[in-house]
């Protein structure tokens, strides 16, 4: 079972090394990581997606709260939140079959990002079922290429991810 994970950390050299380490050093695979910048300068979020049992994701909550330099963790289980990928791919494209293409693109609300000769490159964002449908309708046509960032989620409604703890019900 997929498990979004984010969890508030200090923006500082390391945390990203020791965080990784952690999972590699327990056996938790992770299937995704993004890390960024928040609206706080000290503050970094990163979005971690584990599959695994909800036991698995029980123990990298606990040893997340363990290390110094993260501030908070949240689940994403049992609350509605919005997810995001993006990802870049290259989609071969003869002649005959751009139009095709391209109404794919279209369907998908995707752009057009570089148009070569023989492919296009499509920037495509959206929870990760509609990347990988995408991938599934144009892999006929050849994939040349693909980049992706990664699944970033935040919860949806009012509530945020505050470095207050008095929140932990939500």
């Amino acid at each position: 079972m997929k498990h979004v994970i984010s969890a508030l950390v200090e923006n500082q050299p390391g945390v990203l090394a020791h965080i990784a380490g952690m999972f590699a050093a327990r056996g938790f695979n992770i299937d995704s990581l993004v890390v960024g910048r928040t609206e706080d300068p000290v503050l970094s979020r990163m979005t971690i997606v584990v599959i695994g049992d909800d036991k698995t994701l029980e123990q990298v909550r606990k040893q997340l709260g363990k290390i110094v330099t993260v501030v908070k963790v949240r689940d994403f289980a049992d609350v509605e939140y919005v997810e995001r990928d993006l990802m870049l791919i290259r989609v071969h494209t003869s002649p005959e079959k751009r139009p095709e293409v391209l109404a794919l693109v279209d369907l998908f609300r995707g752009r057009v990002v570089d148009v070569a000769r023989t492919s296009i490159l499509v920037e495509l964002s959206g929870p990760e079922k509609k990347l990988e449908a995408f991938m599934d309708l144009v892999r006929p046509y050849g994939i040349r290429e693909v980049a992706r960032t990664g699944i970033i989620a935040m919860q949806r409604g009012g509530q945020g991810q505050g470095r207050k703890d008095d929140d932990e019900e939500e």
